[in-house]
């Protein structure tokens, strides 16, 4: 038996069909496990891949709403105005 880090609930898990990285999902809340650790058996939240990448395309909007280059430099308009001397 394990328990789920999220709800406390007990998951039926036999430690001879798992491996540590496996992923679970929780009966009693849903929520994606990963093992590890397998004597005893821990469990923890699994990272989501749909949440990395959105964090992934938030960071790159950020970039673009900062005014960066693809270089991630900071752009500058003293290119375009007319510098009086």
């Amino acid at each position: 038996m394990a328990t789920c880090p999220e709800c406390d609930g007990e998951i039926e898990v036999d430690e001879f069909d798992v491996d540590k990285g496996d992923q679970l999902s929780c009966p009693e809340c849903g929520s994606n496990l990963e093992v590890v650790g397998l004597s005893p058996i821990e469990l923890d939240l699994a990272a989501d891949d749909d949440e990395d990448e959105e964090d992934e395309e938030d960071e790159e909007l950020e970039g673009d709403e900062l005014g960066e280059d693809e270089d991630g430099d900071e752009e500058t308009d003293e290119e375009d105005e007319p510098w009086d001397e």
